[in-house]
This record gives C-alpha cells, sequence and structure tokens, in this order.
C-alpha cells in the first residue's frame, strides 16, 4: 500500500472510522458514518466473523485539522450494544484520529514527503466477546491472543501469514511521518524496523523534543509520531512488533511483522533483514527509550505544567482476588480475579455516571473514592494476605473545576506486580516523575522533571514503583480513569474524576443531545 498525504496523529479511539465529506463554513465541518457489523475473516489457517467497521480491521481513520468539527453517524448492526470507547468489543473496533496543524502553520520539524498510519493489534481465533463472559462468569484469567497485527495482518512467522503481510512502500532518499497506534489489548510492545533507526517526533498528540531510536516501547491507548528515513539498499525491511512483559501473568509470546519494500528494480534477499529488538522481559530496554521522551516545550508549542498543587490524590493499583464460596472460582485459590485502585474494586453501574451526575440521581454512584489507600503498607515488599481482597463499590472523585491536580500511582506486590499502562479520559497530563520502590512524599518530588515533561494521556506506571502526572481540572465533565491492559480494567482497576461545572457556560458541562440513545 502506498503512502497518503501528512496529518499529526491526537490519539487512539476505542472504535470505528470512514471517508469524511468537507463542508466549507468558518470552520471545516466532516460528517462520518459508520456501520457496525460482522464481518468474515480469514487469519492463521482459520475463518472467523468478527464486529468491524465498514467491513474493515482496523476500521477507517477520521482526518480532521485542528479546530475543524467531526460529525461521527454510528450504526450498530451487531446483536448487542457497542461502546465509543473502553470494552472489549476495541479488539477488533477500532482506528485512529489524526489531525493536521490548523492552516497556516505546519510542523516543527522538515515536511515529510507522505505518511501512513500504523496499528498494532491482537487476532483471537475465539469469538472475543465469548472470551471475555466466559472469563467474567467463571472468575479466571480471559484467554489470551493468538496473534499480534501490524493494520490488521498478522505476517512472518505467524501461519498462513507470510503472503499476507501488511506492505509499507517507500521511495530511497525520502522521509516518511508513521502514525504508530497501539491497539492491543493486553500488553505493551516493542517496536523496531530492521537496519533503520527512526525519530519520534510525537507522543499522544503532543510535540516532543526528537528522539532517534532503533526501537520504541509503546503501550496499549499510546500513539506516536515518527519519522523514518529511507536510507538503505533499495530491498525488503521487516517492521516488527513483540510484546514486553515484567511479570507472571499469561501472554501471548508470538511476534508480528510488516514489511518495508523500497520501490525500484533490485534482487530480494535470500533472506529478508528482521529487526533486533529487546528481550520480552527487558525493563531496561523500556526504561531506556521511555524516560527520553521530554515535550518540545518551546516558543510556538508551550507548556503549562501546574506548580501550585491545590488537589493531591495517591492511588495504590493493584490486582487482587476477591473470594468465592466453597473455592468455586477459576482464579487463583479458587478466588474471582480482581483489580483495584486504593483498594476499591469498580462495578460497572447499570446506569451510566455521566447521565447519572447531570441528572442528580441517587444510587448510581458514591462520590467518596478515597484520595488515599485505606491504610499505608509496604505496597512494593512483603505485602502479605491482609491487602489482597479489595472492597467493591462504584465511586467517584469529585474535583472542583480549575484545581491544580496531582496525581501519585503507586504500583504494589499485591497478587501480581507489574507495569501498569494508566489512562485518564477528557484530559492530556504531565508526567512529572517516576520511579521504583515506594513513593517518598519527602524525596521523590525533587527528582521531578517541572520544566518539559511529556504531556500525554497514557503512562506507564513501572512494576513495583510509582508515577507522578499533573493537569489542571479545565474540562468539566465525568471522565473514567483506567489500566489500558483490558483485563485489569474488566476487573476493576477504574475509577471516575468528576470536574465540576465553572462559573460560565464555557466552563459547564454539555446538556444531552435530544436523540441521545439508551444503554443496552
Amino acid at each position: 500500500m502506498g503512502l497518503k498525504n501528512m496529518s499529526l496523529i491526537l490519539g487512539f479511539l476505542g472504535f470505528v472510522f470512514l471517508q469524511g465529506l468537507l463542508v466549507c463554513t468558518a470552520y471545516n465541518v466532516h460528517h462520518y458514518n459508520f456501520i457496525v457489523n460482522n464481518t468474515f475473516f480469514q487469519r492463521l489457517c482459520s475463518n472467523k466473523t468478527m464486529l468491524t467497521v465498514n467491513g474493515g480491521f482496523p476500521g477507517p481513520t477520521i482526518h480532521v485539522r485542528k479546530g475543524d468539527r467531526a460529525y461521527v453517524n454510528v450504526h450498530n448492526e451487531a446483536s448487542y450494544g457497542v461502546t465509543i470507547h473502553c470494552d472489549w468489543t476495541r479488539a477488533t473496533v477500532h482506528g485512529a484520529i489524526v489531525i493536521l496543524p490548523e492552516a497556516n502553520t505546519t510542523y516543527p520539524f522538515p515536511e515529510p514527503a507522505a505518511e501512513q498510519v500504523l496499528i498494532l493489534g491482537e487476532w483471537y481465533k475465539g469469538d472475543v466477546k465469548e472470551i471475555i463472559d466466559n472469563a467474567t462468569a467463571t472468575g479466571a484469567d480471559p484467554t489470551v491472543s493468538d496473534a499480534y497485527t501490524i493494520n490488521g495482518q498478522p505476517g512472518f512467522p505467524n501461519n498462513c501469514s507470510n503472503d499476507t503481510s501488511y506492505k509499507l512502500t517507500v521511495e530511497y532518499g525520502k522521509t516518511y511521518l508513521l502514525r504508530l497506534v497501539n491497539a492491543v489489548m493486553n500488553e505493551e510492545m516493542f517496536f523496531g524496523i530492521a537496519k533503520h533507526n527512526f525519530t519520534v517526533v510525537a507522543h499522544d498528540g503532543a510535540y516532543i523534543k526528537p528522539v532517534t531510536t532503533s526501537y520504541i516501547m509503546i503501550t496499549p491507548g499510546q500513539t506516536m509520531d515518527i519519522l523514518l528515513t529511507a536510507n538503505q539498499s533499495p530491498s525488503h525491511y521487516y517492521i516488527a512488533a513483540t510484546p514486553f512483559l515484567d511479570s507472571n501473568a499469561p501472554f501471548d509470546s508470538t511476534n508480528t511483522s510488516a514489511i518495508l519494500e523500497y520501490t525500484g528494480n533490485y534482487t530480494l534477499p535470500s533472506s529478508i533483514p528482521y529487526p533486533t529488538l529487546p528481550n520480552v522481559t527487558d525493563r531496561d530496554a523500556a526504561d531506556n527509550f521511555t524516560t527520553r521522551i521530554r515535550s518540545l516545550a518551546s516558543v510556538e508549542h508551550p507548556i503549562n505544567v501546574p506548580k501550585n498543587i491545590t488537589t493531591q490524590i495517591f492511588i495504590a493499583v493493584s490486582v487482587n482476588e476477591i473470594l468465592c464460596a466453597n473455592a468455586s472460582c477459576g482464579g487463583p485459590n479458587g478466588n474471582r480475579l480482581a483489580a483495584s485502585l486504593n483498594n476499591v474494586s469498580f462495578v460497572t453501574p447499570s446506569i451510566d455516571i455521566l447521565q447519572a451526575y447531570y441528572r442528580s440521581l441517587t444510587g448510581v454512584f458514591g462520590s467518596d473514592f478515597p484520595s488515599q489507600p485505606p491504610y499505608i503498607f509496604n505496597f512494593t515488599g512483603d505485602v502479605g494476605n491482609n491487602t489482597l481482597y479489595p472492597s467493591q463499590g462504584t465511586k467517584a472523585r469529585l474535583i472542583n473545576y480549575g484545581e491544580a491536580v496531582e496525581i501519585v500511582f503507586q504500583g504494589t506486590n499485591v497478587e501480581t506486580a507489574e507495569n501498569h499502562p494508566m489512562h485518564l479520559h477528557g484530559f492530556s497530563f504531565y508526567l512529572v516523575g517516576t520511579g521504583y520502590g515506594n513513593f517518598n512524599a519527602t524525596s521523590s518530588p525533587s527528582t521531578y522533571n517541572l520544566n518539559d515533561p511529556p504531556e500525554v494521556n497514557t503512562i506507564g506506571v513501572p512494576k513495583n514503583g510509582w508515577a507522578t502526572i499533573r493537569f489542571f481540572a479545565n474540562n468539566p465533565g465525568v471522565w473514567f480513569m483506567h489500566c489500558h491492559l483490558e483485563r485489569h480494567a474488566s476487573w476493576g482497576m477504574d475509577t471516575v474524576l468528576i470536574v465540576k461545572n465553572g462559573t460560565t457556560a464555557e466552563s459547564s458541562i454539555l446538556p444531552p443531545p435530544a436523540n441521545l440513545p439508551t444503554c443496552s
């Protein structure tokens, strides 16, 4: 497939996308029609039907310019309700949002020749809804995927996949802008291109100081913009992605690949070069990449890091168990696998919290999500069993409009310690610090980067470590916060932040549309 005209990825939308109609107004207006239905596919020597948007895997891409408006009409022809974001349907119902710079502006780097979206995904031979429904019913870990994909294809070395590998065509000497999205469900990924270095220039829709590297580590939900110069001898080169996992949890240990294909006449090598990527458990390699990411923080692209914090929240992040009578469940010790934030395992309500809050409905959620764990313990040491069993509830944290918020995520050694990619809807925030071990309120803040921290929407909380984010609560609404490992989110590693209205109409929640569909 050839490359398209360039633009900038803002973020990942765990749902759907297609061609837009441009309307000439004071700002450009784009209209998209998405049909969600079951589509037949062949992968890994087997057949299946699965939920898609407009018959594609991955779905189409939304292309807009900064300041434009997009209207998306979704027609759900599936046999059950789906959401635009955050449930297991995103395994097959997903795509990218790509945002061009404002009119009469450009990128803070030389204009590339062309661009292409690359989406890392997962392929399940089984029905994804049945997989999570069965896991939910039994309390066991959900079945892992059978392969990873690049733009929908598993590629070499997966069975029945060599001839259908995704191909990215480039011309020698030209530079291309690659828009990389990690839509994988439960694994962080290493990514690289054989014999090619590349330069990461944006992360989660914000420009960063250029990072030149031979590989990246990207978590589920993250996006990265990469400049690739086709500067090697014209030939074929493998593009590959492999998992990064720093725990003993079950995972898909396969690799996925695509082919970087130079134009021109040449003799193909007997063996296509394959990139050398870090080992699946190489935490140092992951850290060596992620710690290099800094905001561009230029005059044209300034940042605004909160300095005087008015709201502080400390959140212990844990995998847990819920007791089952007579050890009748499929998780460890005959219990049900669970997860929690501050020892509260989130329970999804039957009425959505946004409507309950907007309409002042009672009995749907509590506003008492704790600002710190119920008690302090050695989070990353010998935790014993006293922290294993969380409470269950639907709890939210209310925040006044305009507050300068700091959240410290503390990973724990409860049940299974691992890296947790935490994601907050409605905001980009600054990752001002990370470290291993227990957060120390006296010494840890001295390590913060308040000059050029990356502005992102998903961050990795290190295994048995901590991460601190800061943001201004200037977007009123009801915002889901969760681990982007989908099994953890399903187990309850979630909560809701509610930013209350400000004093003006512009700083208040928009009313629901008259034709708002009901949940099913």
